[in-house]
């Protein structure tokens, strides 16, 4: 491995820790940002090009978002970093006053890899720092989560070779705050190498990547643990990719912070609205006459002023109903967060995480899950 680099010098700790569960790995912390702070455990909506599909960056704002990301691919491909740059980065191209993250671009390199090759050469960090975003990601090596073989070290040992690149090609260090990513894949051997060379870079922060790609999930919540118990305590841990609800339950208890997917704006253009007890698809014809809300205990917008018959009503003809569902179920990940998070600091985390099974599963909890949470030391009979 390569010698690491150094961070910038005398830089204010970019994480601090509130609160921390007196069971499991939880904890309550705070994001110290340029746009200001945000509460940790925190989910990102996924913005592409400039927005999250299906909802305005105001809208996003007014449901409490005080952060979401922007996708260094698409956004250096259309409408290109030089527009973006001028618009006065990408907070003022999507006229948006909180804090963004913009991705690395080496997912594509998976879920676009026949129109890629891999290479040396990259300009990631040259994008970034024009987009402007307050955390910004190396350049990693994406392989999917269900490779192995040489592939798979292949990857980790050059993302460690990118991360030392990426930190010295970083122009504005002191205002976009790099993050590492551990590779490995489902290997725990090199994904124990990876964080070892990793953590030897004084980087403000560390994710998780290449899981959630539909390997095993006793495979998938390990691989989380591995990761989490040999990161720094004094940083952010966000591991990539990860939405559906039980997962972001199981991995707070893990010990991550940050989370991101595609999942609650995806599923709502396929007219599923996430509740407690997991999803409704409105399409179904038994909610043509249901005119309760999505959900009688969610404030968002959708649930205040529409009821399900209507929505059932809107979704074979009209993108506004798509639009409906965005919010409510961007409400939804935003509030079950901000519901862990207060669990936490009340030292009560064993029993939200208890009740939140309960009414997703009653007594058929997944055995991954009770697994994963037994390990975390949450046992849940």
């Amino acid at each position: 491995m390569a010698a690491p680099m150094a961070a910038v010098p005398g830089a204010a700790p970019l994480l601090r820790v509130v609160a921390e569960c007196g069971w499991s790995r939880a904890r309550a912390a705070e994001l110290r940002l340029p746009h200001g702070p945000v509460p940790c455990p925190v989910f990102m909506p996924v913005g592409t090009r400039g927005t999250a599909k299906g909802i305005t960056a105001a809208q996003l704002a007014a449901l409490g978002c005080r952060i979401c990301l922007g996708n260094t691919y698409h956004l250096g491909t259309r409408p290109g970093p030089e527009l973006v740059q001028r618009s006065g980065g990408l907070h003022g191209f999507m006229d948006w006053p909180h804090n963004l993250l913009t991705d690395s671009g080496g997912f594509q390199m998976v879920s676009l890899s026949e129109l890629s090759e891999v290479t040396e050469e990259g300009k990631s960090i040259e994008i970034q720092n024009a987009l402007g975003a307050d955390i910004v990601m190396q350049l990693d090596d994406v392989v999917s989560s269900t490779t192995t073989g040489p592939r798979v070290e292949e990857a980790m040992k050059r993302s460690v070779r990118w991360l030392d690149r990426c930190i010295a090609a970083n122009r504005s260090p002191e205002r976009q705050n790099l993050f590492a990513i551990i590779q490995g894949g489902l290997d725990p051997a090199l994904r124990t190498q990876c964080l070892e060379a990793m953590t030897l870079r004084d980087v403000p922060g560390f994710a998780i990547g290449g899981l959630s790609g539909g390997e095993d999930k006793g495979l998938f919540w390990r691989m989380v643990k591995l990761s989490t118990e040999r990161l720094p305590r004094d940083k952010p841990r966000y591991l990539m990719g990860v939405g559906y609800a039980t997962d972001l339950v199981v991995c707070v208890a893990l010990g991550c912070d940050m989370f991101d997917c595609v999942f609650p704006t995806r599923t709502a253009r396929f007219g599923s609205a996430l509740v407690p007890g997991g999803s409704l698809q409105l399409k179904n014809h038994q909610f043509a006459r249901d005119f309760r809300p999505i959900d009688a205990d969610c404030g968002c917008p959708t649930c205040q002023r529409h009821s399900r018959a209507y929505l059932h009503a809107l979704l074979r003809t009209e993108p506004a109903a798509l639009h409906h569902l965005t919010v409510h179920n961007i409400a939804y990940q935003l509030n079950l967060m901000a519901s862990i998070r207060q669990s936490i600091l009340e030292q009560r985390f064993p029993q939200f995480v208890r009740r939140f099974l309960s009414s997703r599963y009653g007594a058929r909890i997944p055995a991954w899950v009770r697994e994963a949470l037994d390990a975390a030391g949450i046992t849940l009979d």
